[in-house]
């Protein structure tokens, strides 16, 4: 035992060789982990992110559509994320955050080495552990990863962590890396990234309003949002929270009383789900894409690099003239107003049968149209074999004044039902700065997406007559003329009409009173190709006939054109363009973009008051006279004048009105001509259009801190010096009724535009 003891002990020789083996060992080691971390730096393994990226990362950033009362109107996303700046954050939500999931975040420098250590030690021992501290996440969210669930790819991913971790703390503060960290961060349901988003999404407000329970909650989802969700999971998501209120008491961030007082509290969700359809003016929102993207394209406006921005991605901030509260006294207005003319558009059609006749095609078109039919073709099947599928029940949602409705039918009864909807548009403008207020294209975007205020053109009936009017007066009529007011054949045309005003009549009672035959008879006087061009130069940018029926607005015209048309009136003869945008700048809030709209003088100032003031006629005692004493829609007392529009078989009903500071439009019609009310009770434009106006124009009125004023429209500086306004002043100085050559004897020099 004693030999093999003395055997057993090492001599010099072989300390030395384990020595050295042992260093070898090390050396060898401390060679492969630098090695392996410069092979993980220079991105053998994956690219890291470069400082660049760091600060910009290629993260899908929503841009935002902004009102002018700087509310955001809704976000063109692909993911539906909008970016903070630290100030922005509610301090609840760092403490939460901090307290939550990086207790020593203030302490390291990128990497936590003990607690990595012991939740190292803790998961061998089979209580698994998270130990990525914030910047460690960070660095994560920043790779566009979620974590690996291979162990080796795991691996391979925490070293590319902890080096990217280390990068950021070496060059930015702590309230940077809490800033991205917060503007990464994915909440998991309808699309929701980053904190801002998530704001709204749960609470409807912004970051820096977000109270002690809030924070809790949105901080708490962040270790798994399906898991935490407050919508599908809500016992857990209260749990998780208070919870996390819990971390902030013992981290002194707030008190055991305040601790007390908030984890009783309800979840208090608001939840406010960004669709691209929900939320206000989707149709403004829609059509001002794809404006952008017409004038980005015209300007070749594009990124530094020479790529073109996408709107989905590259968070651009995008500023409108629109309001707010004016959209959504807009929307309300509608809402309110069509919810009881469906009703009676109902009765109407609940015995009769409105596909019959040469109104039987509109199933078939209807049929064609849809993407059941399109989908059916592109399978093989026969024009025979898909409508017989379309007869076929199946499950369904279907739009109603009360809300979306589930249901069992045919394709067929449901485009029936679609069919037998009634339209509704309207726009509101201020006539000096072309700036467009209030913009609802339709009743609802989920079931009827086409635009009806600047995509879709209807049949302007009466509301064309004003036009008519003022080429007669910027050429040598005066409002107090009187001309014909009596059936008479023009050609091959005779309209049709009644006589109210008198006959002869002047041009003031003739728009008054909406009178077709002194309206034929004024334009055949004038000339018809005349009024096509001055209508077009007015802004009405459709394709305008040469024939004397387009006095009774026999063309289609938009909303958007008509509008800005009738704002020449009141903004004294100068067109200003309607304007979609103010300003665009990008995501670091360079601009890159701002609107020039066109502006050009289009008849004489006084020819404009004229027009105002014959408008004014038509609601003081015309046409539009329910604006002053229909107390379901009227009642307004201030200066308004307007011009209503009914087309044959009331197909289309229309009111433009105008105010001093104000021009707005609206259009009421079913999808189909073929398919309108029977009588004018309903179907005129002072019943199914002009009451929109009214509601909206009396909550616009309601609200004072909109200050828009109710003073009277302003006279052209000088007066009117050209013609006699007050028709009984200038029947007595004539003896009688006066005629064009009476007019023209005021008006020997006629000024040019």
């Amino acid at each position: 035992m004693k030999r093999e003891s003395k055997n057993s002990k090492l001599t010099e020789e072989d300390v030395k060789r384990y020595s050295l083996n042992y260093w070898k060992l090390l050396i060898g080691v401390i060679v492969f982990a630098l090695l392996f971390l410069i092979s993980v730096r220079v991105g053998i393994f994956g690219k890291l992110p470069t400082f660049k990226d760091l600060e910009n990362p290629k993260s899908n950033l929503a841009s935002e559509i902004i009102t002018d009362d700087n509310k955001v109107l809704g976000t063109y996303y692909v993911h539906n994320r909008s970016n903070v700046k630290y100030s922005e954050l509610s301090p609840s939500l760092v403490q939460a955050l901090v307290s939550t999931e990086d207790k020593r975040f203030y302490e390291h420098s990128g990497i936590d080495y003990s607690r990595t250590l012991s939740t190292v030690v803790l998961t061998l021992g089979g209580n698994k552990q998270g130990g990525s501290t914030i910047t460690q996440q960070l660095a994560l969210n920043l790779f566009g990863e979620r974590r690996a669930k291979n162990s080796l790819k795991r691996i391979m991913q925490k070293f590319q962590e902890w080096i990217t971790a280390v990068r950021l703390e070496r060059n930015y503060t702590k309230e940077e890396i809490v800033m991205m960290y917060f503007n990464t961060v994915d909440f998991g349901a309808y699309n929701t990234f980053g904190i801002k988003s998530a704001a709204r999404t749960y609470f409807n407000t912004t970051p820096e309003k977000l109270t002690p329970d809030q924070a809790a909650l949105l901080v708490g989802m962040l270790k798994g949002p399906g898991e935490y969700s407050p919508v599908r999971r809500p016992e857990r998501a209260l749990a998780r929270r208070n919870l996390v209120l819990q971390n902030m008491r013992d981290q002194n961030f707030i008190s055991s009383e305040e601790f007390e007082k908030n984890k009783v509290k309800p979840l208090g969700l608001k939840l406010t789900i960004s669709n691209y359809g929900e939320g206000l003016a989707p149709y403004f929102r829609a059509v001002l894409k794809e404006e952008i993207k017409k004038e980005f394209q015209r300007l070749a406006i594009t990124k530094p690099d020479g790529t073109p921005y996408d709107l989905d991605r590259d968070g651009l901030k995008i500023y409108t003239p629109i309001n707010y509260k004016m959209q959504q006294y807009a929307e309300d207005a509608q809402k309110e107003w069509m919810t009881r003319l469906q009703r009676e558009f109902d009765k109407q059609w609940k015995r009769r049968n409105a596909f019959t006749g040469k109104n039987a095609n509109l199933l078939i078109t209807g049929m064609k149209r849809s993407d059941r039919w399109h989908t059916l073709k592109s399978e093989g099947m026969t024009e025979d074999q898909i409508k017989k599928e379309f007869e076929k029940k199946v499950p369904m949602t279907l739009f109603t004044w009360k809300g979306s409705v589930d249901t069992v039918m045919t394709p067929l009864d449901s485009i029936k039902y679609t069919k037998l909807f009634l339209r509704n548009a309207m726009m509101a403008m201020e006539p000096k700065t072309g700036y467009i207020k209030a913009w609802v294209g339709g009743i609802n975007f989920e079931h009827f997406k086409y635009d009806q205020v600047r995509l879709g053109t209807r049949q302007v009936g009466s509301t064309a007559k004003p036009f008519v009017y003022a080429y007669a007066i910027d050429n040598g009529y005066g409002p107090c003329v009187s001309i014909p007011n009596h059936m008479q054949t023009y050609g091959d045309w005779t309209p049709k009409g009644t006589v109210q005003g008198g006959d002869p009549i002047t041009l003031k009672n003739a728009i008054k009173y909406s009178q077709n035959y002194a309206s034929a008879y004024l334009i055949s006087e004038v000339g018809a190709s005349n009024v096509a061009e001055f209508t077009k130069r007015m802004g009405v940018n459709s394709n305008i006939p040469n024939n004397l029926s387009i006095a009774l607005g026999s063309y289609d015209a938009s909303l958007f054109d008509m509008v800005g048309a009738y704002s020449a009136f009141v903004n004294q003869g100068t067109y200003v363009e309607p304007t979609m945008i103010l300003r665009i700048e990008d995501k670091n809030g360079a601009p890159i973009y701002e609107k020039a709209p066109k502006v050009s003088m289009v008849l004489n100032k006084e020819t404009a008051y004229a027009m105002v003031d014959m408008l004014k006629g038509v609601v003081d005692g015309g046409t539009g006279s329910r604006l002053r004493w229909d107390p379901n829609f009227g009642g307004l007392k201030n200066p308004i004048g307007g011009k209503t529009g009914t087309t044959n078989d009331n197909s289309d009903a229309w009111f433009i009105g105008i105010t001093p500071e104000l021009v707005a439009g609206v259009w009421t019609g079913a999808e189909d001509r073929g398919i309108s009310f029977s009588s004018m009770q309903y179907g005129q434009g002072a019943a199914a259009a002009m009451p929109v106006f009214g509601l909206f124009m009396r909550k616009v009125y309601a609200d004072k801190n909109l200050n828009y004023s109710q003073e009277d429209f302003p006279k052209p500086e000088g007066g009117i010096t050209r013609f006699e306004m007050d028709c009984s002043n200038y029947s007595k100085f004539y003896g009688n009724e006066p005629s064009q050559s009476d007019s023209q004897q005021l008006d020997d020099d006629r000024l040019g535009f």
